[in-house]
C-alpha cells in the first residue's frame, strides 16, 4: 500500500468517503463526520449507485424517539375527521355491510401499495416531498411543489373545522347544554319560541344561528364572526406551538392526540350499547344490500375514500417516514397503519349508528305518543270506530309493535279517507335512513343525540375534545407536508418558517370565519384537493414505476429492507394501480362535470337549506384552486426540460439535478464571500482538473447553522459536472 494512503487513513480516523457519489449518498449522515477533518476523493468513473446507508457515520437528521411515536404520528395523520363523519355516511348510503367488501378490495389494490410506495421513497431518500421527487426525476419535481400547495389549501379550511370543535367544546361545560332547547323571545306582550328554531330544531338553530351566524348566500359576507375568529386563532396557535420544533415537539403530543380518540370512541360505544335503540341502529347499518355493490358509483366512492383516508399525495406520509432509519421495515408499517385506519372507520361507524339508533328510538317514541293521542281524539270524534281497536291495546303505555298493528288496521279500514287523518307510520328505519355526513352529523345529528344522554355535558366535552384531537393529528401531518420539503430544499429555519406559515394561513383563513365562511369551506373542500391529489399520486406512481424504473426500485427496497417485497407490489405499481387511479380520475372529472357547482345555503325565513349555484366570481375561484394546485407540475417540467433558468450570476452555488443525484456546482466563488455563506474556505473549491482531485476541509472552518431537518447547509463539495443542465429549482 502506498505511504500516502496510510497517512490519509490516519487523518480520517477510518472515516473515508471514497467518491463524490458516496458522499451524495450520505448527505444526511456526513454532517458530524465533517466536523473533523475529511478527505473527498473524486473518482472520474464509477458504477451508478443509489442512496447508501453508512451506519458508522452518525446521522444528523432528526429522528423519531421510538417506533411507537412514529406509528402514532402516521395513524394520527391518516385517521381524521373523515373516518368519523364520512365513512359511516358512505357505508349507509352504499349498501350497509356490503360496502365494506369493495372498500377492503380497493384498500388492498390502491391503498396499501401506494401507501407503501410513499413510505418507501420517504425513508429511502430521507427528504420531504420536493426533495424526493427531485431525486426520482427532476423534470417531475413539480409533484413535490404541488403537494405543498394542496397541503396549504387543505390546512386553511381544515383548521377552521378544529376551530368550530373548539367553540362547541368551550360551550359544553353547561347544564343543560345551550343547544338543548329552543331559545325564547320576549316582546312587550308575550314570550314565544324563536320562529327559526321552531321550524327546524334546537341543534340545527344553534349551529346555523348561534355558532356560525350564517348569511343567506356566499355573496353576502356579513362581516367577521368574532367568536369563530378567536377559535380559529386558538387553533392556529396550538398547531404552531406543536409544530415549531418539528417532530421533536409534535411527536410527544402524538401520544395524546392519536390515542385519546380511541378512548372516547370505545367509551361512546359502551355507553351507546346500554341505550334503547342502539342495536337497531347497528343492525340497520350492517344489513347488506348486495345488489348495490354492482353499481359503479359505489366503487368510485369507495376508491376515493380509501385514497383520502390514508392521506396519499399530501406529502405528510413522505415527511414523517423521512425521519426513520433506512433499515426500518416500512412494509410492515404500511400494512399496520392501513388496517388500523380501516378498523378505526369500522369502530367509528359502530359508534355513530349506535348513537343515531338511540336518537331514532327517542324520536320514534315521541312520534308514537303524538299519533296515539291523535288516534284517541279521532275515536272520540267518531272518525274511527272503537271496535277496530284491539282490546289489549293500552294507549297510555303503547309499544312500537302495538302502534304498528293499529296503524295497519286503520290504513286497511279507512283506505280512501286515510290520507286525511294525517297519521304517521313512525318507523325507526325512516329516521335511520336520513343520511347525514360532515358537519351535519357532528354538529347537528350527533349533538342532538347527546342531549338525550344522562350527564350530557360530560359526553359533549368528550366528543368535541375527540374531534379536536382527530383534527390536530391530521393537521400535524398536513403542516409537516409543507414545512419539511421547504426546509429541506431552501434551508430556512424551521421555527421561523412554521410561524410565518401559520400566521399567513390564519390571515387567509379569515375568509372562513365570515358569516358566509361555511360556504367557502364547502368550496375549498370540493375543489382544492380532490383532482389535484389524484393527479399528484398518479404522477408519483408513474415516476417510480416508469421513470425511475420499477426493477431498480424493487432492488432498492431489497437493499433497504433486507428482503424482497412480494411480487404482488411489482404488478400493482406497474399495471393495476395506475389504471385504477386513471379510472378514478376520469370518473371524478365526469362526476364533477355532471354535478352542478354550488352549495347549500341556509334560508333564515324558511329555516331550511336551499341549493344555490356559485356566482361567476365563485366559479373563477373554484377553477383557480384546481389550476394553482396543479400548476407547479407543468411549470417545473418546462423549466427543467428547456433549461429556462440558468444561474450564471457567479455569487451562489447553483443546484444541478440529474436522475438520482443532486449536485452543488460552485460557480465563480473565487474572491467571493459566498464561500463563507456555504461554510467553505478557498481550499474546498473544486479544481478544474477532473482526474483524482482531493479536496481538504479543515477542522474549524466556518459552517452554517443547519436547519433541524433540512438539506443542511454544511457546504458539501461536489465535483463540477459541466454536462448536466442547471436549474435553480
Amino acid at each position: 500500500m502506498p505511504k500516502n494512503s496510510k497517512v490519509v487513513k490516519r487523518e480520517l480516523d477510518d472515516e473515508v468517503i471514497e467518491s463524490v457519489k458516496d458522499l451524495l449518498s450520505n448527505e444526511d449522515s456526513a454532517d458530524d463526520a465533517f466536523k473533523k477533518s475529511e478527505l473527498i476523493v473524486d473518482v472520474p468513473e464509477e458504477k451508478d449507485t443509489d442512496v447508501v446507508e453508512r451506519s458508522e457515520v452518525k446521522d444528523a437528521r432528526p429522528a423519531w424517539n421510538s417506533k411507537l411515536q412514529y406509528i402514532l404520528a402516521q395513524v394520527g395523520f391518516s385517521v381524521g375527521l373523515g373516518n368519523v363523519w364520512r365513512f359511516p355516511y358512505l357505508c349507509q348510503k352504499n349498501g350497509g355491510g356490503a360496502y365494506l367488501l369493495p372498500y377492503l378490495i380497493l384498500l388492498l389494490v390502491i391503498g396499501i401499495p401506494l401507501f407503501f410506495l410513499e413510505l418507501s421513497v420517504g425513508q429511502r431518500i430521507r427528504r420531504g416531498s420536493i426533495g424526493v421527487w427531485n431525486y426520482i426525476s427532476p423534470q417531475l419535481g413539480g409533484i413535490g411543489f404541488a403537494s405543498c400547495v394542496v397541503c396549504f389549501f387543505v390546512a386553511l379550511y381544515y383548521n377552521v373545522i378544529i376551530g368550530w370543535s373548539l367553540f362547541y367544546f368551550s360551550q359544553s361545560f353547561q347544564q343543560p347544554l345551550p343547544w338543548d332547547q329552543c331559545p325564547l323571545v320576549k316582546n312587550a306582550s308575550h314570550t314565544f319560541v324563536e320562529p327559526e328554531c321552531e321550524k327546524s330544531s334546537a341543534t340545527t338553530y344553534y349551529w346555523y344561528r348561534e355558532a356560525l351566524n350564517i348569511s343567506t348566500s356566499i355573496s353576502e359576507s356579513g362581516g367577521l364572526n368574532w367568536k369563530m375568529t378567536i377559535c380559529l386563532l386558538a387553533a392556529w396557535v396550538v398547531v404552531c406551538l406543536a409544530m415549531i420544533k418539528g417532530i421533536q415537539s409534535s411527536g410527544k403530543i402524538m401520544y395524546f392526540s392519536s390515542l385519546f380518540p380511541y378512548v372516547v370512541l370505545i367509551c361512546f360505544l359502551i355507553r351507546a350499547l346500554l341505550l334503547n335503540g342502539s342495536v337497531d341502529g347497528i343492525r340497520h347499518m350492517f344489513t347488506p344490500e348486495l345488489e348495490i355493490m354492482l353499481e359503479p358509483k359505489v366503487w368510485r366512492e369507495a376508491a376515493a375514500q380509501v385514497f383520502f383516508a390514508l392521506g396519499l399525495g399530501f406529502g405528510g406520509v413522505i415527511a414523517f417516514s423521512s425521519y426513520n432509519k433506512r433499515d426500518n421495515n416500512c412494509h410492515f408499517d404500511a400494512i399496520l397503519v392501513s388496517f388500523i385506519n380501516f378498523f378505526t372507520s369500522i369502530l367509528a361507524t359502530l359508534v355513530v349508528f349506535a348513537v343515531l339508533g338511540f336518537k331514532a328510538n327517542v324520536i320514534n317514541e315521541k312520534c308514537i305518543a303524538e299519533n296515539s293521542e291523535m288516534i284517541i281524539k279521532l275515536v272520540k270524534m267518531g272518525n274511527i270506530s272503537q271496535d277496530i281497536i284491539p282490546h289489549h291495546i293500552n294507549f297510555s303505555a303503547i309499544t312500537a309493535e302495538d302502534y304498528d298493528l293499529i296503524y295497519d288496521i286503520i290504513q286497511k279500514v279507512k283506505e280512501e279517507e286515510f290520507p286525511a287523518l294525517h297519521l304517521n307510520a313512525c318507523q325507526i328505519e325512516d329516521e335511520l335512513n336520513k343520511a347525514v355526513q360532515g358537519t351535519g352529523l357532528a354538529f347537528i345529528a350527533f349533538t342532538e343525540a347527546m342531549t338525550h344522554f344522562p350527564a350530557s355535558p360530560f359526553w359533549s366535552v368528550m366528543f368535541f375534545l375527540m374531534l379536536v384531537n382527530l383534527g390536530l393529528g391530521s393537521m400535524f401531518g398536513t403542516i409537516e407536508g409543507i414545512i419539511t420539503p421547504v426546509v429541506d430544499t431552501f434551508k430556512v429555519r424551521k421555527e421561523i418558517l412554521t410561524v410565518i406559515c401559520c400566521l399567513l394561513a390564519f390571515c387567509i383563513g379569515l375568509i372562513f370565519v365570515q358569516r358566509s365562511g361555511n360556504y367557502f369551506v364547502t368550496m375549498f373542500d370540493d375543489y382544492s384537493a380532490t383532482l389535484p391529489l389524484l393527479i399528484v399520486v398518479i404522477l408519483e406512481n408513474i415516476a417510480v414505476s416508469f421513470v425511475y424504473g420499477i426493477d431498480k426500485f424493487m432492488e432498492d427496497l431489497k437493499d433497504m429492507l433486507g428482503f424482497t417485497p412480494n411480487r404482488y407490489y411489482y404488478y400493482m405499481w406497474k399495471y393495476i394501480s395506475p389504471l385504477m387511479l386513471l379510472s378514478l380520475l376520469i370518473a371524478s372529472i365526469v362526476n364533477m362535470g355532471l354535478s352542478p357547482p354550488g352549495y347549500n345555503a341556509w334560508m333564515e325565513d324558511k329555516a331550511s337549506e336551499k341549493f344555490l349555484s356559485y356566482p361567476t366570481w365563485g366559479m373563477v375561484i373554484c377553477i383557480s384552486l384546481m389550476v394553482l394546485a396543479i400548476l407547479p407540475i407543468p411549470v417545473v417540467f418546462i423549466i427543467r426540460r428547456c433549461n429556462l433558468i440558468d444561474d450564471s450570476s457567479g455569487n451562489l452555488a447553483s443546484v444541478t439535478y440529474k436522475r438520482g443525484r443532486v449536485l452543488k456546482e460552485p460557480v465563480n466563488l473565487e474572491g467571493d464571500d459566498a464561500s463563507l455563506i456555504h461554510g467553505k474556505i478557498s481550499s474546498e473549491m473544486s479544481s478544474p482538473n477532473f482526474g483524482k482531485n482531493i479536496y481538504r476541509k479543515q477542522s474549524g472552518s466556518p459552517t452554517l447553522d443547519t436547519a433541524p431537518n433540512g438539506r443542511y447547509g454544511i457546504g458539501y463539495l461536489m465535483a463540477d459536472m459541466p454536462d448536466m443542465p442547471e436549474s435553480d429549482l
